[in-house]
């Protein structure tokens, strides 16, 4: 009697907990969205975030890798720079770039005026030495008009300023001497020797000696850089710069600078540029 008392109680309680684990069994599968489509949603609401933001005409970022060419009025640059967003119309800017500066005066040549030919590699007649730089240097970007729609521009001004590293490379050229029919390769002296005779003397210059040889003569002449400028950022979207920039840049360096022979060297230099820029911001 005991046993079936019991058994009319049990039962209904075993049928129970039977029924609610099947039903949690099933749907627990569907509580939980499978990673492709979670991929799919994230991917979309940052996209819409993205269009958003530039609609409302804001730049918001943490920090942005910036890579660059410059074309110098007197040279080019390769530039790098990482930026750290101080409010939302000031970045912070840290920035390296290396390039070449060049003589107005310099022409690449395969032959002299007078029509002697030269036998080796085209060279840039009287030019004394290659001047290529290092510049290291700290600034800030301002925010001055954000973009009206994701199609838009955003304007900013910016400046930079820091240390100028000039490296002075020897120009080498093939030459042979008509005393001894000797080919050798020299540099410009600038002490009026035979040396510096041979140099000069379009019968006697055979090409050019190579852009890599001098490496072992070059000396290091430091200086100042400040450079004021305009960018123009065109990117689609706001994790992704797409920008024009253009501007002026001065260097001052602390020894005489000579290119060209019969040019005077300077210490201060001054021009204009405009750099094509690419990068991505977090």
């Amino acid at each position: 009697m005991i046993l079936k008392t019991g058994l009319r109680f049990c039962l209904p309680l075993v049928v129970f907990v039977c029924m609610f684990g099947i039903a949690g069994a099933q749907t627990e599968p569907s509580s939980a969205p499978t990673s492709k489509e979670e991929k799919k949603a994230a991917k979309k609401q940052k996209i819409e975030k993205l269009i958003k933001q530039e609609e409302e005409g804001a730049l918001i970022y943490q920090k942005q890798n910036l890579f660059g060419i410059k074309f110098y009025s007197d040279g080019w640059g390769a530039l790098y720079e990482k930026g750290y967003m101080k409010t939302v119309n000031k970045t912070n800017l840290f920035s390296f770039e290396i390039g070449e500066r060049k003589d107005h005066k310099e022409e690449k040549v395969s032959k002299v005026y007078s029509g002697t030919p030269f036998l080796g590699n085209p060279l840039i007649y009287g030019k004394q030495n290659n001047l290529y730089f290092i510049k290291l240097g700290f600034g800030q970007n301002f925010l001055l008009g954000g973009k009206g729609n994701r199609n838009g521009v955003a304007v900013s001004a910016l400046y930079t300023g820091g240390v100028s590293v000039g490296f002075l490379k020897p120009y080498y050229l093939d030459v042979v001497d008509p005393n001894t029919s000797v080919l050798k390769s020299i540099r410009y002296l600038g002490d009026g020797s035979r040396n510096d005779s041979l140099f000069l003397d379009p019968f006697a210059i055979q090409g050019g000696s190579g852009v890599f040889k001098g490496f072992d003569k070059m000396k290091i002449k430091p200086g100042l850089f400040l450079k004021g400028a305009l960018r123009f950022d065109y990117g689609r979207y706001n994790e992704f710069i797409s920008a024009v920039e253009t501007g002026i840049s001065a260097d001052y360096y602390f020894a005489d600078m000579p290119i060209m022979i019969d040019n005077p060297a300077h210490k201060f230099f001054a021009n204009v540029f405009v750099a094509l820029e690419f990068g991505r911001r977090k």
